[in-house]
Protein backbone atom coordinates (compact mmCIF):
# COMPACT_ATOMS: atom_id res chain seq x y z
CA UNK A 1 0.00 0.00 0.00
CA UNK A 2 0.90 3.65 -0.59
CA UNK A 3 0.03 7.02 0.58
CA UNK A 4 -2.62 7.49 -2.23
CA UNK A 5 -3.85 3.69 -1.87
CA UNK A 6 -4.68 4.45 1.89
CA UNK A 7 -6.37 8.45 1.20
CA UNK A 8 -8.49 6.15 -1.44
CA UNK A 9 -9.61 3.81 1.53
CA UNK A 10 -10.37 6.30 4.30
CA UNK A 11 -12.35 8.25 2.20
CA UNK A 12 -13.98 5.24 0.20
CA UNK A 13 -14.68 3.97 3.89
CA UNK A 14 -15.04 7.07 5.91
CA UNK A 15 -18.69 6.45 6.78
CA UNK A 16 -18.36 3.05 8.18
CA UNK A 17 -16.33 4.24 10.54
CA UNK A 18 -17.22 4.85 14.07
CA UNK A 19 -17.42 8.02 14.95
CA UNK A 20 -13.74 8.85 17.10
CA UNK A 21 -12.60 6.66 13.42
CA UNK A 22 -13.47 9.01 11.56
CA UNK A 23 -12.03 12.57 13.65
CA UNK A 24 -8.75 10.38 13.24
CA UNK A 25 -9.51 9.46 9.26
CA UNK A 26 -10.78 13.40 8.92
CA UNK A 27 -6.96 14.17 10.50
CA UNK A 28 -5.28 11.91 8.25
CA UNK A 29 -7.08 13.81 5.23
CA UNK A 30 -6.45 16.89 5.96
CA UNK A 31 -2.96 17.08 7.31
CA UNK A 32 -0.78 15.35 5.19
CA UNK A 33 2.25 17.11 5.68
CA UNK A 34 1.78 16.81 9.35
CA UNK A 35 1.23 13.23 9.17
CA UNK A 36 4.54 12.72 7.83
CA UNK A 37 6.75 15.02 9.89
CA UNK A 38 4.74 15.17 13.54
CA UNK A 39 5.03 12.24 16.03
CA UNK A 40 2.17 9.75 16.71
CA UNK A 41 1.75 11.58 20.43
CA UNK A 42 1.83 15.50 18.30
CA UNK A 43 -0.46 14.08 15.99
CA UNK A 44 -3.70 12.85 18.92
CA UNK A 45 -2.76 16.32 20.67
CA UNK A 46 -3.50 18.58 17.96
CA UNK A 47 -6.41 16.16 16.67
CA UNK A 48 -7.89 16.13 20.17
CA UNK A 49 -7.52 11.90 20.32
CA UNK A 50 -5.69 9.70 21.46
CA UNK A 51 -2.89 7.78 20.08
CA UNK A 52 -4.70 4.72 20.49
CA UNK A 53 -7.42 5.80 18.46
CA UNK A 54 -4.62 6.51 15.43
CA UNK A 55 -3.30 3.20 16.32
CA UNK A 56 -6.92 1.84 15.45
CA UNK A 57 -7.87 3.16 12.41
CA UNK A 58 -4.56 2.16 11.04
CA UNK A 59 -5.39 -1.30 11.85
CA UNK A 60 -8.80 -1.05 10.56
CA UNK A 61 -7.40 -0.58 7.12
CA UNK A 62 -4.54 -3.45 7.23
CA UNK A 63 -1.97 -1.91 8.58
CA UNK A 64 0.04 -2.66 11.80
CA UNK A 65 0.37 0.44 13.79
CA UNK A 66 -0.03 3.92 13.11
CA UNK A 67 3.77 4.85 12.29
CA UNK A 68 3.33 2.86 9.41
CA UNK A 69 0.96 5.54 8.12
CA UNK A 70 3.23 7.82 8.73
CA UNK A 71 5.66 6.00 7.02
CA UNK A 72 3.85 6.09 3.96
CA UNK A 73 2.82 10.27 4.25
CA UNK A 74 6.69 10.31 4.46
CA UNK A 75 7.28 8.64 1.39
CA UNK A 76 4.85 10.39 -0.48
CA UNK A 77 6.32 13.65 0.82
CA UNK A 78 10.10 12.08 -0.39
CA UNK A 79 8.49 11.71 -3.70
CA UNK A 80 7.33 15.31 -4.55
CA UNK A 81 8.49 16.67 -7.43
CA UNK A 82 11.68 17.59 -8.26
CA UNK A 83 12.88 20.84 -8.90
CA UNK A 84 11.30 24.01 -7.61
CA UNK A 85 9.65 24.68 -10.28
CA UNK A 86 7.42 21.67 -9.71
CA UNK A 87 7.30 22.00 -6.20
CA UNK A 88 6.06 25.17 -6.73
CA UNK A 89 3.39 23.69 -9.02
CA UNK A 90 2.49 21.75 -6.35
CA UNK A 91 1.90 24.40 -3.95
CA UNK A 92 -0.01 26.35 -6.19
CA UNK A 93 -2.55 23.34 -6.76
CA UNK A 94 -2.52 23.08 -3.04
CA UNK A 95 -3.42 26.58 -2.33
CA UNK A 96 -6.35 26.57 -4.65
CA UNK A 97 -7.85 23.32 -3.27
CA UNK A 98 -7.43 23.77 0.55
CA UNK A 99 -6.68 27.63 0.83
CA UNK A 100 -4.07 29.83 2.40
CA UNK A 101 -4.72 28.76 5.78
CA UNK A 102 -3.88 25.18 5.79
CA UNK A 103 -0.73 25.95 3.79
CA UNK A 104 0.66 28.60 6.95
CA UNK A 105 -0.76 25.48 9.60
CA UNK A 106 1.31 23.03 8.33
CA UNK A 107 4.13 25.32 7.06
CA UNK A 108 4.76 26.00 10.82
CA UNK A 109 3.65 22.33 12.22
CA UNK A 110 6.51 21.62 10.14
CA UNK A 111 9.16 24.42 11.51
CA UNK A 112 8.39 22.98 15.26
CA UNK A 113 8.52 19.37 14.26
CA UNK A 114 12.26 19.93 13.00
CA UNK A 115 13.39 22.40 15.96
CA UNK A 116 11.85 19.73 18.13
CA UNK A 117 14.02 17.27 16.80
CA UNK A 118 17.16 18.97 17.13
CA UNK A 119 16.75 18.70 20.89
CA UNK A 120 16.87 14.67 20.53
CA UNK A 121 20.06 13.10 22.93
CA UNK A 122 22.04 12.31 19.65
CA UNK A 123 21.10 15.90 18.20
CA UNK A 124 22.66 17.32 20.71
CA UNK A 125 25.42 15.30 21.33
CA UNK A 126 26.54 15.94 17.59
CA UNK A 127 26.14 19.82 18.93
CA UNK A 128 29.02 19.05 21.52
CA UNK A 129 31.14 17.71 19.38
CA UNK A 130 30.68 20.62 17.01
CA UNK A 131 31.30 23.28 19.10
CA UNK A 132 34.07 21.58 21.16
CA UNK A 133 35.78 21.59 17.37
CA UNK A 134 35.40 24.64 16.44
CA UNK A 135 36.09 26.13 20.02
CA UNK A 136 39.76 24.23 19.99
CA UNK A 137 40.30 25.61 16.49
CA UNK A 138 42.84 28.99 15.41
CA UNK A 139 40.90 29.86 12.87
CA UNK A 140 37.58 28.67 11.51
CA UNK A 141 36.36 29.81 7.98
CA UNK A 142 33.29 29.86 7.38
CA UNK A 143 31.55 28.43 3.79
CA UNK A 144 27.91 28.57 2.45
CA UNK A 145 26.32 29.70 -0.85
CA UNK A 146 22.75 30.83 -1.77
CA UNK A 147 20.19 29.95 0.63
CA UNK A 148 23.33 28.79 3.15
CA UNK A 149 25.41 31.64 3.05
CA UNK A 150 23.02 33.07 5.78
CA UNK A 151 23.49 30.62 8.22
CA UNK A 152 27.70 30.42 7.42
CA UNK A 153 27.77 34.71 7.70
CA UNK A 154 26.08 34.21 11.09
CA UNK A 155 28.85 31.96 13.01
CA UNK A 156 31.66 34.08 11.26
CA UNK A 157 29.53 37.23 12.82
CA UNK A 158 29.19 35.92 16.06
CA UNK A 159 33.06 33.90 16.14
CA UNK A 160 34.25 37.85 15.76
CA UNK A 161 32.41 39.25 18.09
CA UNK A 162 33.62 37.07 20.57
CA UNK A 163 37.06 37.62 19.56
CA UNK A 164 37.51 33.90 17.96
CA UNK A 165 39.54 33.63 14.62
CA UNK A 166 37.04 33.48 12.36
CA UNK A 167 37.10 34.00 8.25
CA UNK A 168 34.66 34.75 6.65
CA UNK A 169 35.10 32.56 2.48
CA UNK A 170 33.27 34.98 0.56
CA UNK A 171 34.13 37.68 -2.21
CA UNK A 172 33.24 39.97 -5.25
CA UNK A 173 34.18 38.11 -8.34
CA UNK A 174 34.46 34.92 -7.04
CA UNK A 175 37.18 35.15 -4.95
CA UNK A 176 35.78 34.06 -1.74
CA UNK A 177 37.48 30.37 -1.85
CA UNK A 178 41.19 32.26 -2.59
CA UNK A 179 41.08 32.42 0.85
CA UNK A 180 41.12 28.80 1.93
CA UNK A 181 44.84 28.90 0.57
CA UNK A 182 45.51 29.80 4.45
CA UNK A 183 43.64 27.23 5.97
CA UNK A 184 45.94 24.25 7.40
CA UNK A 185 46.08 21.88 10.61
CA UNK A 186 44.91 23.59 13.77
CA UNK A 187 42.42 25.38 11.97
CA UNK A 188 38.70 24.03 10.92
CA UNK A 189 36.06 24.66 8.07
CA UNK A 190 32.44 25.43 8.69
CA UNK A 191 30.67 24.61 5.45
CA UNK A 192 26.90 24.38 5.31
CA UNK A 193 25.08 23.14 2.23
CA UNK A 194 21.41 21.74 2.33
CA UNK A 195 19.95 19.40 -0.94
CA UNK A 196 20.45 20.24 -3.87
CA UNK A 197 24.22 20.66 -3.15
CA UNK A 198 26.38 23.10 -4.27
CA UNK A 199 29.59 21.83 -5.81
CA UNK A 200 31.99 24.82 -4.88
CA UNK A 201 30.78 24.32 -1.40
CA UNK A 202 31.91 20.33 -1.14
CA UNK A 203 35.01 21.53 -3.50
CA UNK A 204 35.96 23.76 -0.31
CA UNK A 205 35.51 20.90 1.73
CA UNK A 206 38.28 18.69 -0.35
CA UNK A 207 40.55 21.46 0.05
CA UNK A 208 40.25 21.91 3.34
CA UNK A 209 40.87 18.36 4.30
CA UNK A 210 43.58 18.15 1.74
CA UNK A 211 45.48 20.88 3.90
CA UNK A 212 44.61 19.06 7.25
CA UNK A 213 42.25 21.44 8.55
CA UNK A 214 39.20 19.46 10.60
CA UNK A 215 35.77 20.18 8.31
CA UNK A 216 32.48 20.63 10.43
CA UNK A 217 29.19 20.16 8.26
CA UNK A 218 26.03 21.28 8.41
CA UNK A 219 23.71 19.71 6.43
CA UNK A 220 20.33 17.78 5.93
CA UNK A 221 21.51 14.26 5.39
CA UNK A 222 24.20 11.77 6.58
CA UNK A 223 24.15 10.85 3.15
CA UNK A 224 25.13 14.30 1.97
CA UNK A 225 28.54 14.55 -0.45
CA UNK A 226 29.31 16.91 2.79
CA UNK A 227 28.99 14.56 5.57
CA UNK A 228 31.06 12.53 3.67
CA UNK A 229 33.88 14.44 4.09
CA UNK A 230 33.40 15.78 7.94
CA UNK A 231 34.65 15.26 11.34
CA UNK A 232 31.61 16.72 12.63
CA UNK A 233 28.58 16.74 10.87
CA UNK A 234 25.07 18.54 12.52
CA UNK A 235 21.94 17.55 10.61
CA UNK A 236 18.98 19.53 9.85
CA UNK A 237 15.36 18.63 8.03
CA UNK A 238 14.88 21.16 5.44
CA UNK A 239 10.92 19.70 3.99
CA UNK A 240 7.97 21.75 4.38
CA UNK A 241 4.59 22.16 2.22
CA UNK A 242 5.78 24.95 0.38
CA UNK A 243 8.35 24.52 -2.65
CA UNK A 244 11.75 25.78 -1.02
CA UNK A 245 13.63 24.44 1.29
CA UNK A 246 13.75 25.69 4.73
CA UNK A 247 16.82 27.22 6.49
CA UNK A 248 15.21 27.74 9.84
CA UNK A 249 16.46 24.94 11.54
CA UNK A 250 20.23 25.87 10.00
CA UNK A 251 19.96 29.27 11.80
CA UNK A 252 18.73 27.60 15.28
CA UNK A 253 21.82 25.43 14.78
CA UNK A 254 24.30 28.19 14.49
CA UNK A 255 22.49 29.92 17.08
CA UNK A 256 23.18 26.99 19.24
CA UNK A 257 26.51 26.51 18.56
CA UNK A 258 27.37 30.07 19.08
CA UNK A 259 26.29 29.71 22.33
CA UNK A 260 28.07 26.57 23.13
CA UNK A 261 31.56 28.43 22.01
CA UNK A 262 30.79 31.95 23.54
CA UNK A 263 30.42 29.91 26.82
CA UNK A 264 33.43 27.94 26.80
CA UNK A 265 35.46 30.26 26.08
CA UNK A 266 34.47 32.29 29.28
CA UNK A 267 35.99 35.75 30.42
CA UNK A 268 37.65 36.21 27.19
CA UNK A 269 34.47 36.10 25.52
CA UNK A 270 33.18 38.73 27.57
CA UNK A 271 36.05 40.71 27.26
CA UNK A 272 35.98 40.50 23.61
CA UNK A 273 32.12 41.64 23.73
CA UNK A 274 33.15 44.58 25.83
CA UNK A 275 35.59 45.68 23.23
CA UNK A 276 33.43 44.89 20.38
CA UNK A 277 30.62 47.10 22.25
CA UNK A 278 32.60 50.67 22.49
CA UNK A 279 34.03 50.29 19.12
CA UNK A 280 30.24 50.24 18.13
CA UNK A 281 29.08 52.87 20.66
CA UNK A 282 31.78 55.43 19.87
CA UNK A 283 30.78 55.05 15.76
CA UNK A 284 27.17 55.68 16.70
CA UNK A 285 26.37 52.53 14.68
CA UNK A 286 23.16 51.91 16.91
CA UNK A 287 20.13 54.25 17.35
CA UNK A 288 20.02 54.00 20.87
CA UNK A 289 17.38 56.11 23.18
CA UNK A 290 19.60 58.62 23.90
CA UNK A 291 20.97 59.27 20.12
CA UNK A 292 17.03 59.27 19.72
CA UNK A 293 16.44 62.24 22.11
CA UNK A 294 19.14 63.70 20.83
CA UNK A 295 17.60 64.39 17.32
CA UNK A 296 14.38 65.88 18.49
Amino acid sequence: MNQPDLTASLTAGFEQLPQQLQAAARWVLDHPADVALLTTREQAKRAGLSPATLTRLAQRFGLTGYDEVRALHAAALRRRPEGFAGRAGELMQRHGEEGAGAIAQDMFAALAEHLRALREPQALARFEQAADLLSEARTVFCFGLRSAFPAAFMLDYIRDLIGAGSALVDGAGGRGIDALRRIGPGDALFAVSVAPYTRLTVQAAEIARAHGAKVVALTDSALSPLAALADATLLVRTETPSFFHTMTPAFAAVECLAALMTARKGEAALAAIARHEAVLDAAGTFLTPAARRGRR
